[in-house]
């Protein structure tokens, strides 16, 4: 049994517009075609995103598709033309994941990472357009017939409003949600006020994630120094992990760990290198500071690296070594395989791609943390 703890289901055209409450059907993100054949991802007129089909390992042809959309060129094809069918399709995705070599697969949204933080300016049309994402994931499960494990969209803004998605999500056979490793209006994520949100995904089985996204960012906008036109600015590529490492030191020296032991959490496509020197500067940064200042943030039971190798998993691409990581945590068994796919960031040959670094521990025989168990782990089995 191989897990692939990371792949992409990109929304279908009129998505959102199916599932939304329909007193909030004008907030409804939509697909709209330009007057050159561009596709674009917009809400209430404005554009998000640029619709576009990705193939994986060819990074490059999105940007020369950026500059030809800049340049104001033609579109060279129609974007429902070319989109495959196992990118949208539950049943296809299901049908393609033995040509990947995989049984199961994690799918988060694909264009439900450009616009959470845009959205943010109206939390009715934010959560009204995740829980249109969230209806269709009920469905997704149906269709996958236990192999496709679709990836919900929630926030913490409104609690009683998550513990309500929650519910539902529960029932329907979902067990992940993506949230943002952020600041919640003001409040970090181990606020009193938000110890009920955790509460409420351990009560109903579901593990929030964290996953690269376009969300409250870490640093103070006038850092992001990038052109406009940029689709990723060049900081969030550069401090990847940023957010997920400031969200776990959080959760953990603050007690949300302590109190909930068996939270779970994953953390994927932020890249798994930093997580060896995180956890020893986490132990080293709460032993110096509570020496220095006499007391400790609060009261905890365990060492500070031990409540992440508890609780946390954490997904590897194979060019990051992960059985060399393993060695650095110690042999502590954390790390999830993944494609990303169809991302052009990913790959169509993942079990290849690990077999390629020459390393035992990334036999699936071998190794069946990293290609299953972590990614059950998160998935409450």
């Amino acid at each position: 049994m191989i897990i692939d703890s990371d792949q992409h289901l990109v929304e279908h055209r009129g998505l959102w517009e199916e599932h939304i409450d329909p007193d909030a059907s004008d907030d409804a993100i939509r697909f709209l075609d330009d007057a050159a054949g561009n596709t674009w991802v917009s809400w209430r007129g404005e554009r998000l995103g640029l619709a576009e089909v990705q193939t994986p390992g060819d990074t490059a042809a999105l940007g020369e598709r950026h500059n030809r959309v800049r340049r104001g060129d033609p579109a060279e094809h129609h974007y429902d033309d070319v989109l495959p069918r196992d990118h949208w399709d539950p049943v296809a995705r299901r049908d393609r994941l033995a040509d990947l070599g995989l049984d199961e697969a994690v799918l988060f949204p694909n264009y439900g990472l450009l616009w959470e933080r845009k959205l943010g300016v109206s939390p009715p049309a934010l959560l009204a357009n995740m829980r249109a994402w969230n209806r269709w994931c009920s469905s997704v499960v149906i269709d996958g017939g236990g192999a496709l494990h679709p990836v919900a969209h929630l926030s913490l803004r409104d609690p009683a409003w998550l513990e309500g998605e929650l519910r539902t999500l529960a029932a329907g056979g979902v067990r992940l949600a993506m949230i943002a490793p952020a600041i919640v209006d003001g409040k970090p994520l181990s606020h009193p006020e938000l110890d009920r949100v955790w509460a409420a995904f351990v009560e109903h089985g579901v593990s929030p994630v964290f996953h690269v996204a376009d969300q409250t960012r870490p640093f103070d906008d006038a850092w992001y120094t990038d052109d406009d036109a940029a689709f990723v600015p060049v900081l969030d590529s550069v401090f990847l992990f940023t957010a997920a490492a400031l969200a776990c030191t959080d959760l953990i020296i603050n007690g949300v760990f302590e109190r909930h032991p068996d939270l779970r959490l994953g953390i994927v496509e932020l890249s798994a290198i930093w997580v060896p020197m995180f956890l020893l500067m986490l132990d080293g940064g709460v032993d110096f500071t509570t020496r220095l200042n006499g007391f400790a943030p609060a009261e905890l039971s365990l060492r500070p690296s031990e409540y992440f190798r508890r609780q946390v998993r954490v997904s590897s691409f194979s060019y990051e070594l992960p059985e060399h990581l393993r060695r650095q945590l110690g042999g502590a068994d954390l790390l999830m395989a993944c494609s990303d796919y169809p991302h052009s960031e990913g790959t169509a040959t993942p079990l290849a791609d690990y077999a390629a670094t020459g390393k035992y521990g990334t036999d699936p025989e071998r190794a069946p943390g990293l290609f299953r168990d972590n990614a059950a782990f998160l998935l409450r089995r």
